[in-house]
């Protein structure tokens, strides 16, 4: 699946309606996921990889309980704040903030199935592919014992 960018009436429309998975206002901006496009996915027999917040996780781990939930860390928040200064997306108040939210997210870890920490791009995709894998392997897919 791609992004998907449409105006602010289609957006809250398609809230109204229930045709998002979930959604969320982040830093000013609106996200949302749309149902029929994962759905779709799904019943094709389809991986659906979502990119979202820990708020959209637990929203759609509380629709979808069998859903795998992946929590790509920073290797410390030391470094996390490095990454946000290199890219100069934002100063002061909203880098404050982005930070802030990121400890926030990070206490919220127990919600998840899998933490893999992001330290290089290639071994952090290799490790969600290993686990996309081995769940694709288990006995009673979804089920996640601890």
């Amino acid at each position: 699946m791609d992004y998907h960018f449409v105006s602010l009436d289609k957006f809250q429309e398609m809230m109204k309606v229930g045709e998002l998975l979930e959604w969320a206002q982040v830093y000013g901006n609106l996200y949302g996921v749309p149902t029929q496009e994962v759905e779709q996915a799904l019943k094709a027999g389809q991986d659906v990889i979502v990119k979202v917040d820990v708020q959209g996780a637990a929203t759609i781990k509380g629709i979808m309980p069998q859903a795998l939930l992946i929590f790509l860390a920073p290797p410390s928040m030391e470094e996390l704040v490095s990454r946000l200064r290199q890219r100069q997306s934002e100063s002061g108040v909203d880098l404050d903030r982005r930070i802030e939210t990121a400890h926030e997210e990070m206490k919220r870890l127990p919600i998840f199935n899998y933490v893999v920490v992001n330290d290089e791009v290639e071994r952090a995709v290799a490790k969600v592919d290993a686990i996309i894998t081995a769940e694709k392997c288990r006995i009673n897919p979804g089920v996640v014992e601890l």
